[in-house]
């Protein structure tokens, strides 16, 4: 045994300190650095197969065969399926559904004969059957293991050969020579390398389940997410049904995807047309509404965008963004006084994304300003209207990429008639009896929607 040392360790960004200290410097968190008691030892480190460099022409190109889940919004995420030997790591709110989507996801992968190996380390064998149950999975070639310990997962993996490894969750898991307790930065970095590294020698698709913080990142050292191949978030509200599965990073295919589930009695249930479940409860005449396209990675969705105006009875007015950024929403409050000449500074304004979606495409700035507009004059946007466009600080209406698929998906929608930048007409074949308003500023755009 070699000499033993205490360090003290930040458990929010892994931040490490001889001595303890209150606020962490490294992400300037409180009361988050834990004494660590380390092991002066000779550690051994897996080679790599390449042993000199290789002239990059005489690298051989090898192609990743994807293998589909049959979960089409899962798939659709991935890329088109999950790849061999590949590491993803899923992160979510606790209760959100994550063990749902894992263990339905490796059901259907199941039933096309291939083994999966469920590693669970907060539940029994017996309570996942229980669930199981309940979302009617039965399956021969699902294997069940309750286990902490990564040495003797690593063991039973090598011996039954699967397909697919679920480890649920990576903060339960340890290794017997880390010292620290599970859960630790210490613990997360070794365990999560340890399987990484079986996963490329034996070429078995890993998925790691991981907890989240306050701030909705995944818990652990943030070399976590730097460690493997794809990165997803299972978002949702509270007090919605709707589960939205998005991707923040992946080596094998586009990320911003995103894939759309409802959670029912028995389980999560696909959602094929998210633009008909966000629009399905929008209201006929009402002011303030208004209806945008946004990209999802490659997918188009329509989304309804509500805003309310109300005369504020305090000094300074109320700013309240939901689903939307507080920042963007302030700008377009601003660019509407100073540039259209409509003044809000005594108005408190309330802005919300319908169905507990996330917009950070610049493309719905003209249906947030103009729902707001809408609300200030008590005059109702036309039904059938789909707002695109970037509002500029000079009040002008600037283009945005992918109009055509965001046409075609609103066309199929139903949608009549399509505001958007006078740029973005060039080269576009609209379908149908489409009708199309360019406009360049955003008081031009006004006008054009809601009248003088």
């Amino acid at each position: 045994m070699g000499k033993t040392k205490s360090k003290f360790v930040c458990q929010q960004c892994g931040y490490e300190s001889a001595k303890w200290m209150g606020r962490c410097p490294g992400c300037s968190e409180w009361n988050t650095m834990v004494e660590e008691r380390e092991e002066k030892e000779e550690k051994r480190w897996l080679s790599h197969r390449m042993e000199k460099p290789i002239p990059f022409n005489e690298v051989k190109g090898e192609t990743a065969p994807r293998i589909q889940i049959g979960f089409r919004e899962l798939d659709r995420v991935l890329g088109g399926g999950i790849v061999p030997g590949s590491f993803t790591l899923v992160g979510g709110d606790p209760g959100i559904g994550k063990s749902t989507l894992l263990l339905q996801a490796t059901h259907q992968f199941a039933r096309e004969g291939r083994k999966v190996l469920y590693v669970s380390g907060e539940e029994s064998p017996a309570q996942i059957r229980l669930r199981g149950e309940r979302l009617g999975i039965k399956n021969e070639n699902l294997f069940l293991m309750a286990e902490t310990n990564v040495e003797t997962i690593i063991e039973e993996a090598k011996k039954l050969k699967p397909t697919l490894v679920i480890i649920d969750s990576i903060q339960t898991m340890f290794l017997p020579e880390i010292s620290s307790a599970p859960g630790s930065v210490s613990q997360v970095r070794e365990t999560a390398a340890a399987l990484l590294r079986f996963t490329k020698r034996e070429e078995i698709a890993t998925i790691l389940v991981g907890h989240v913080t306050k701030q909705g990142e995944i818990a652990g050292p943030r070399i976590l997410e730097h460690m493997v191949d794809t990165v997803l978030y299972f978002e949702g509200e509270a007090h919605h049904t709707y589960r939205i599965l998005r991707t923040v990073k992946n080596r094998f295919g586009p990320t911003h995807e995103m894939g759309v589930f409802e959670m029912k009695e028995k389980g999560l249930v696909e959602v094929q047309n998210p633009s008909e479940l966000f629009l399905s409860e929008r209201s006929l005449a009402a002011a303030g509404a208004s209806i945008t396209a946004t990209m999802e990675g490659t997918r188009p969705i329509l989304v309804e965008i509500q805003a309310l105006l109300s005369p504020t009875l305090f000094p300074t007015p109320r700013r309240v963004a939901t689903g939307l950024d507080y920042n963007r929403v302030a700008m377009i409050l601003a660019v509407l006084e100073k540039r259209a000449g409509i003044l809000l500074g005594s108005q408190d304004a309330y802005v919300n994304v319908v169905g507990g979606m996330r917009l950070n495409d610049p493309a719905a700035d003209l249906a947030i300003a103009l729902s707001l507009v809408s609300s200030y004059r008590d005059r109702p946007i036309p039904y059938h209207d789909l707002l695109i466009g970037e509002v500029g600080l000079t009040g002008e209406i600037r283009g945005v990429p992918r109009v055509e698929q965001r046409i075609q998906e609103a066309y199929q929608m139903g949608i009549k008639r399509v505001i958007l930048p006078r740029i973005n007409l060039q080269g576009i074949e609209f379908p149908g009896e489409m009708k199309v308003s360019a406009v360049e500023t955003l008081t031009e755009a006004i006008d054009e929607v809601l009248g003088r």
